[in-house]
């Protein structure tokens, strides 16, 4: 076996295995009913086939264009998709959007009813305020 035949392998089992990764992420979003696992299936599987499927460019074209463009692209893709994937999440939490019988720890409500508390708090500081200075009038 050559060393060709060997990359030529290489390159094509990235490039299935980056298609079917994508495929199943487009399936995902089709497929499930809840938002965070249509999240999920967005965000995972999207980027693991994207990197295989960029993987396979730079084996097939090893100069230090492609690799860079590869690598940048790659990377970019990781910083944001779990960010959009988070800020999705968030929104659908505070829209109601999501199941909550779903989760088995509820991390986020403990914080938002915590800011809730403070925000009230606040308020009801305020109120006292406008109540005294009216009756100092």
């Amino acid at each position: 076996m050559s060393l060709d035949v060997i990359r030529e392998a290489v390159i094509g089992t990235l490039l299935i295995a980056g298609g079917i990764l994508s495929v199943s992420a487009g399936v995902g979003l089709l497929r499930f009913r809840e938002v965070l696992s249509r999240m999920h299936s967005a965000t995972k599987p999207q980027v693991l086939g994207l990197i295989c499927i960029l993987t396979a460019m730079a084996v097939k074209f090893p100069n230090w264009g492609t690799i860079t463009s590869v690598m940048l692209v790659a990377l970019f893709q990781m910083m944001t998709a779990p960010v959009s994937a988070h800020m999705v999440g968030r929104a659908a939490y505070r829209t109601k959007h999501m199941r909550g019988d779903l989760l088995y720890t509820d991390q986020l409500k403990r914080m938002i009813d915590q800011a809730e508390r403070k925000k009230e708090a606040e308020r009801e500081k305020e109120r006292a305020r406008a109540a005294e200075e009216n009756g100092a009038d």
